[in-house]
């Protein structure tokens, strides 16, 4: 059997305020291709659907989409839920959904309960474990700690039950695979993660997954492999500029009676680039060089000693999508020899303390202009203050 995982889709998310729906629906679209043309039997979504709770309307019909998509294409597809995810809200309905050929696992009654995939020579158990948030079910697992790792090892004990009586009653070979969203150890992590919990009580050890042919694991949004049958697909598309330089991918998994004989990467399209700039304004605007990034999602950062006037308007002449702008001016005697309580122990006149705060606080000393119209009020204050 042929099987893909995938995870982390996040319908529904915006890139610094710009929407990512039709980017996300190219990709994915893209990942319906893959799944007719590579004739996968099983398409593995492990975690994160939505990127909120209550996803927007468009999010929920995009995701309506790609799934029936997917079952025109012939795969079935099986869902677990992510810490993003309503659990409640993915899982509506799921007994019903079943006879459609999706299978939503987003609580704990379903979840050693296995997706049972029959091949010509061997089955495959496909056992879900949703998001498991300690405190809401630490008691019902009867895990012996609050954390992360205690409560995954709760789960996986009740699994190992229901395989291994799975196996002992079957005629065929029985691989055994798992989902699961959560953070394994020796995972990278991005900016674009959201922290399951405080300190290195989200950490769980990949050990506790020894138990599986192979283990889709969702949450981490960098594709890794963490061992030869424990990963990550990471997510379809890029959420942060810590993500900048991933190639993002798919795990397409080729099974046998004897076990996992193959996992092979198959990257996916970028529908748009990400570019991390950096340099003086004039320098970004005129380098030929750049010319790829006009297209992209920029984020700048402006080198120049003393911060351009109007940088967003001018950066945006050249790369309109432009969404992140900073500043990291290069050392300049001017500011670095005193600081703002030191220039205005030194300032002769009101007009130097006014001028010389305007470039503390804009990093760009007053022009001329400026400073005229600076002037010009202090005048007009004296004056009025002569008059009473």
């Amino acid at each position: 059997m042929r099987l893909l995982h995938t995870s982390d889709w996040h319908l529904g998310r915006s890139f610094h305020g710009a929407s990512l729906l039709e980017n996300q629906r190219a990709v994915l679209e893209e990942l319906v291709r893959l799944v007719k043309e590579r004739h996968i039997d099983v398409v593995l979504i492990s975690g994160d659907i939505y990127d909120r709770a209550l996803p927007q309307v468009d999010a929920v019909k995009l995701c309506n989409s790609i799934l029936g998509q997917l079952r025109a294409a012939g795969a079935k597809v099986i869902i677990t839920s992510g810490n993003h995810d309503s659990a409640a809200r993915l899982g509506f309905a799921a007994e019903l959904i079943d006879a459609a050929g999706v299978h939503i696992i987003a609580d704990t009654t379903r979840m050693s309960t296995p997706v049972m995939v029959q091949g010509e020579d061997h089955q495959i158990a496909v056992y879900g474990i949703p998001y498991l948030e300690p405190r809401m079910v630490m008691a019902e697992l009867e895990a012996e700690k609050l954390s992360h790792e205690s409560v995954v090892a709760a789960a996986v004990t009740r699994i190992q039950q229901d395989l291994a009586a799975r196996r002992a009653a079957a005629d065929t070979p029985v691989l055994a695979f798992s989902m699961a969203h959560l953070f394994a150890a020796g995972g990278v992590g991005s900016d674009s993660e959201r922290e399951l919990s405080v300190g290195n009580l989200d950490v769980v050890p990949v050990e506790l997954f020894g138990l599986f042919d192979y283990s889709a694991l969702g949450h981490l949004h960098g594709r890794q492999r963490l061992s030869d049958t424990v990963r990550y697909s990471g997510s379809p598309l890029a959420y942060s500029f810590s993500e900048a330089n991933q190639r993002k991918a798919v795990w397409i998994i080729d099974t046998d009676a004897s076990g996992v004989k193959e996992v092979e990467a198959v990257e996916l399209p970028v529908p748009k680039k990400l570019a991390i700039l950096r340099g003086k304004l004039q320098e970004l605007l005129e380098d030929p060089e750049l010319a790829w990034a006009e297209e992209a999602w920029c984020q700048v950062t402006l080198t120049d000693t003393d911060r351009p006037a109007e940088a967003m308007t001018r950066v945006r002449t050249r790369f309109p999508d432009t969404v992140v702008l900073l500043f990291a001016p290069e050392a300049s005697t001017r500011n670095t020899r005193e600081s703002y309580a030191q220039r205005l122990a030194r300032a002769k006149s009101t007009k130097e303390v006014c001028t010389d705060f305007i470039d503390h606080v804009r990093h760009r000393p007053a022009d001329e202009h400026e400073q005229e119209l600076v002037a010009s009020v202090i005048r007009s204050v004296r004056e009025a203050g002569s008059e009473k």
